[in-house]
């Protein structure tokens, strides 16, 4: 017999979240791990927040949104709030109720940049790596150093002379720009939203662009990330960064692992874009 399809007209639901999520998903096994390592840096957490005025969004709840973003490749930040504000699942992983209102977008750039610059993503990463189910499945026997090129949020129209010259003719801070004929250089010109971004291409042929150059240390065996890295954009980057990367990580065999922070602040991390930025 077929089904008549009838417009909802239920005003309450009484099902718990915890019963809506697959016992198997994999971001069960995800969140008991996350939640573990958090416990433990609860202090750290509590430092980077004022001890009066209102309270901002918890970091917990932050951390695993940016997990979230992370794991389902969500674009933008207002992206993220959207798929929060229907998602059960993503509810549930972040520690939403089902009535619980969502983050104004700007709000929480502002509240993950503070994480960004407590070096928190970087203790998080140790923290999972220190845990007795993870250490038993690294080795250091067999790795991999990988990098790719990290586009820059930077405009082009940003990359400019570092003398001051060429200055936009009037017609606002966004004017156009005629570039024709104009050699432009990391020497000579810089970016003057993204100081680090660096002009580079990727091969012969290929357009030049304003990037950053990210570097990642994975194990073989399982395959697991041991280190991250962000450097400028230059021609040796990646094998010095390979290098370090080694160096820092050789005694990982039994003592706990000590976190590793990235070779550009974090204002100029692209995962922000340029300092305050959100990406939309």
């Amino acid at each position: 017999m077929r089904g008549i399809d009838e417009k909802p007209t239920q005003l309450f639901s009484y099902v718990d979240l915890e019963r809506r999520i697959p016992l198997g998903h994999p971001l069960r096994a995800i969140r008991t791990l996350i939640d573990e390592v958090r416990a433990g840096q609860s202090r750290t957490f509590t430092k980077l927040y004022a001890r009066h005025g209102r309270p901002g969004i918890p970091p917990e709840r932050l951390l695993r949104a940016l997990l979230l973003q992370a794991f389902y490749s969500v674009r933008s930040e207002r992206l993220l709030m959207e798929q929060l504000d229907y998602n059960l699942l993503f509810r549930w992983f972040v520690g939403l109720s089902a009535d619980d209102p969502v983050w104004d977008p700007t709000v929480f750039c502002k509240n993950r940049d503070r994480l960004l610059a407590g070096d928190v993503a970087a203790k998080f990463l140790t923290g999972v790596l220190n845990l007795p189910e993870v250490r038993k499945l690294l080795s250091s026997e067999h790795f991999s150093v990988d990098g790719t090129l990290i586009e820059a949020w930077a405009s082009m129209k940003s990359f400019v002379p570092k003398d001051g010259s060429n200055e936009p003719p009037n017609g606002g801070r966004n004017a156009a720009r005629d570039f024709h004929g104009e050699k432009r250089t990391n020497e000579t010109h810089a970016s003057t939203t993204d100081p680090d971004a660096r002009l580079f291409r990727k091969g012969s042929g290929k357009e030049a662009k304003l990037c950053h150059r990210g570097h990642i240390m994975m194990e073989n065996n399982h395959g697991l990330i041991l280190d991250a890295r962000l450097t400028a954009a230059n021609g040796t980057a990646e094998r010095a960064a390979a290098l370090d990367m080694i160096k820092d990580n050789a005694g990982r065999g039994e003592p706990p692992l000590e976190p590793t922070r990235t070779t550009i602040p974090p204002a100029s991390w692209p995962v922000a874009g340029n300092k305050g930025a959100c990406r939309m």
